[in-house]
């Protein structure tokens, strides 16, 4: 099997493998694609939490991203933790300079354990510059409350947030409504010019570590392919459902999801 597409990710390493630029290379490996990578922070966690985290130089991420692009072009670009203001600005150049057209960010800002992944002044910041650079934004509903500053109870608050967002700038946005006690999953598109609701069975687990990287990740790897916006969110959805359904029971905690079970081995390895 040769890969489809070049996705290139930058983001945190979580040391578990459950979240973070593990979980994003696992998915787009699964989904067929290569995946390059630019690691902006290390962190010591678990299924339990988060012990520790150590940023990566603003310079250093720089080097990952262009001295990598400009060997392999990425057909994508998947955006995960960014610990501070001046890493943000310094993954803002690189996306001036490899002009990569696709670009998804997933403004990673808490744990599951409830460890804050990033600052307020690196918050307004992104609010403020990197939203507006990005082809789209994937935030979970803790994440689209404070960007928006809005509390969200409800589809149609989660459709307020994400018209706040289109007129702050971004230009498409997906608000994943995990978070919300529904029997039904509903995650949401918006644009300027559609709003699009997925439903979608939701599946009762702990294990659910690493559901908002690996989706980014899953809807990058579709774009990086060609695959429409509408389709790439849908098919994105459908491999985080299938991973979240398959209940891998790893750790004492919130454990990881089953990245694996979109992959098939060939009949001569089994």
């Amino acid at each position: 099997m040769r890969p489809k597409s070049k996705v290139l990710i930058i983001a945190g390493s979580d040391s578990s493998g459950g979240a973070g630029i593990q979980a994003d290379i696992k998915t787009v490996t699964s989904l067929g694609s290569y995946a390059m990578t630019a690691i902006t922070a290390v962190t010591a966690q678990n299924t339990t939490g988060v012990k520790s985290i150590v940023s990566i130089k603003p310079k250093e991420i720089l080097n990952q991203i262009i001295f990598s692009a400009r060997d392999i072009k990425p057909d994508a670009v998947k955006i995960g933790m960014l610990h501070s203001k001046q890493i943000i600005k310094s993954v803002i150049k690189s996306l001036n300079i490899t002009k990569v057209k696709k670009v998804v960010l997933d403004p990673v800002m808490v744990a599951k354990g409830g460890t804050k992944l990033i600052n307020n002044n690196a918050i307004r910041y992104l609010k403020k510059k990197l939203i507006k650079n990005i082809f789209l934004l994937t935030p979970n509903i803790p994440e689209a409350e404070i960007l928006t500053k809005t509390k969200i109870n409800s589809t149609n608050d989660m459709i307020k947030a994400g018209k706040i967002l289109i007129n702050l700038g971004v230009t498409n946005v997906l608000i994943k409504g995990g978070h919300l006690n529904t029997s039904r999953m509903h995650d949401i598109l918006l644009n300027k010019k559609i709003i699009k609701i997925y439903s979608s069975k939701r599946y009762r687990s702990k294990n659910t570590h690493g559901t908002g990287c690996t989706l980014s990740s899953a809807i990058t790897t579709y774009l990086s392919c060609g695959k429409d916006l509408i389709k790439s969110c849908e098919l994105g959805i459908k491999y985080v459902n299938e991973s979240i359904k398959s209940n891998l029971n790893l750790g004492k905690g919130n454990g990881p999801i089953n990245h694996l079970n979109s992959f098939t081995i060939n009949k001569k390895f089994k």
